[in-house]
């Protein structure tokens, strides 16, 4: 099968659905790979690069949907494109079938297959071609990027000889994969951030990547997980609680991140125009989902406007394309793995198998009808973990009465240990001879004086398990030094020799910890 990739036609698109090195891999699987000259120069993919790969380089889009058996794109087809499929063509690309109805009667009308990659069902299986988590992972990073780029200040608190400067808050609202990424890029420039969304139970996700998940006080369930691990519409109690919450934190944000979305509606508002007015001036607000309508009130499709107050939203649409090499590398990494599933065998041949879940899933349209929506997949969804209960918080009366409890449980153990402890003491010295007395008190002062003396050096100078065996050696050299004289010959001689072997281990200790010091030292 010939796999081709003619240009994006759509304004401001830079990325290519194929790359030199998928076409590579392409190939591996016995297909045959062409593309329109220059498809991926604006992604940083020359011509000369395709060539070098093997792939014929045709002289427009036409040549291209003419020659190929399969094409391959970034955006849906426009009117235009979708006129040139034919019967047992197929296409592969994002398509959002529930959004372009007249565009999926024209297809269907032209005989050709649709595989949506906005349609891959969030199965474990199909990880690999998730195009949408790909593109969400650089759309959230960028978003960040495009934050700084128009807050103008520093991400991280700094204390300088000028003043000190304090880190920003960042709010991201939708903790999926584009505001995972954009909290983890957030966290890394040393922003304080916080993340809101409608699933509890990803908060331990957020807090283990350093941020403040805001809670609710909503005491009613709210499930906001729906079907193949996306978010569903809250209900209106759970909406008022939440628009409250932004609305509480709106004066204290720098920068707020959206990201909600619901497949096949528009997108939600959650930061409404009082909220922007309550921001301060110079704030940033970066809406992901402006495409769709934006989370914002303010926001205006492929615009940056500045608010009266002086904060700037940013209603982009094209973040992946933005980092185009990047976003083509990722997706054209993702239709691969789709057509490795399209061809079972490797030997060129593409296989529809409609009883396969994830192509039946992205499958819109096959053998002249349209096969959009496609039922449930028969395998489960990427399960989300069950939230953790939350620890009920004490009250300071039962903190207290903790307290007591404890206290006294402690110190009934040390009574009865310092009873028993007094006991064999007074039973070891009726029975045994007074040197053994003598030597007893010795060991006993040794641990005490030797620990103490290696203990109180600066923990900076050495590490906590360097102190521990250190003060072990200070109690081996101080009862060495206690037995030196005490006894013969024998006695005298071992007593250097635990002397000598101590204090090498003492001496040695400190120079490890000065060399791994020196380390850090600049230069």
């Amino acid at each position: 099968m010939k796999i081709g990739a003619p240009k994006e036609i759509f304004d401001g698109e830079a990325r290519v659905a194929l790359t030199p090195e998928s076409a590579l891999q392409l190939q591996k699987l016995g297909h045959v790979c062409v593309v329109e000259a220059g498809a991926g120069a604006k992604a940083g993919f020359s011509d000369a690069a395709y060539t070098a790969a093997g792939v014929e380089v045709l002289a427009d889009e036409k040549a291209v949907f003419e020659a190929a058996d399969v094409v391959v794109k970034v955006r849906g087809p426009e009117p235009a494109e979708a006129d040139m499929l034919r019967k047992g063509q197929t296409l592969i690309s994002f398509f959002w079938p529930a959004q372009n109805p007249d565009l999926l009667e024209q297809v269907k009308a032209r005989g050709a297959t649709v595989v949506a990659m906005d349609m891959v069902p969030r199965i474990s299986r199909a990880q690999k071609m998730d195009a949408l988590s790909s593109m969400a992972n650089i759309a959230g990073y960028r978003a960040v990027i495009e934050a700084g780029n128009n807050f103008g200040r520093f991400f991280t608190g700094q204390v300088t000889a000028a003043g000190k400067v304090p880190p920003a808050k960042v709010l991201v609202i939708g903790a999926g994969v584009a505001g995972l990424a954009a909290i983890g890029t957030a966290t890394s420039l040393g922003a304080i951030t916080y993340a809101f969304d409608v699933r509890p139970e990803v908060a331990e996700q957020i807090e283990s990547m350093g941020a403040n998940f805001v809670y609710l006080d909503f005491e009613a369930t709210q499930d906001g997980a729906a079907t193949g691990g996306y978010a569903a519409p809250s209900s209106p109690e759970f909406r008022e609680k939440q628009l409250a919450k932004f609305r509480e934190l709106a004066p204290e944000m720098d920068i707020v991140i959206t990201t909600a979305l619901i497949p096949g509606r528009p997108a939600p508002k959650l930061w409404l125009a009082d909220m922007v007015a309550a921001m301060k001036p110079g704030s940033v607000v970066i809406d992901l989902a402006a495409e769709r309508g934006g989370n914002c009130d303010l926001t205006v499709p492929d615009q940056k406007i500045v608010s009266d107050n002086g904060v700037t939203v940013v209603g982009y649409t094209d973040f992946p394309s933005r980092m185009a090499a990047q976003a083509s590398t990722l997706y054209s990494n993702n239709i691969r793995h789709m057509l490795a599933d399209l061809t079972p065998k490797k030997d060129g041949v593409i296989f529809h198998n409609m009883e396969d879940d994830v192509i039946r899933g992205a499958t819109v349209a096959h053998d002249g009808a349209i096969t959009f929506p496609p039922p449930p997949p028969k395998v489960a969804a990427i399960a989300a973990a069950k939230p953790k209960e939350k620890v009920k918080e004490l009250t300071p009366v039962e903190k207290r009465a903790l307290e007591v409890a404890t206290f006294r449980k402690q110190t009934v153990t040390q009574v009865t240990l310092l009873g028993v402890g007094g006991l064999l003491l007074a039973l070891v010295g009726y029975a045994a001879p007074a040197s053994f007395m003598s030597h007893f008190i010795v060991f006993a002062l040794a641990c005490f004086v030797g620990f103490q003396v290696i203990w109180n050096v600066s923990h900076s100078l050495h590490t906590p398990l360097m102190s521990v065996t250190n003060a072990i050696s200070g109690i081996v050299v101080l009862g060495a030094l206690l037995q030196i004289g005490s006894g013969g010959f024998v006695v005298s001689v071992l007593a250097m020799a635990a002397i000598l072997i101590a204090t090498i281990n003492i001496v040695g200790g400190f120079l490890v910890t000065r060399r791994m010091l020196a380390m850090f030292q600049k230069s």
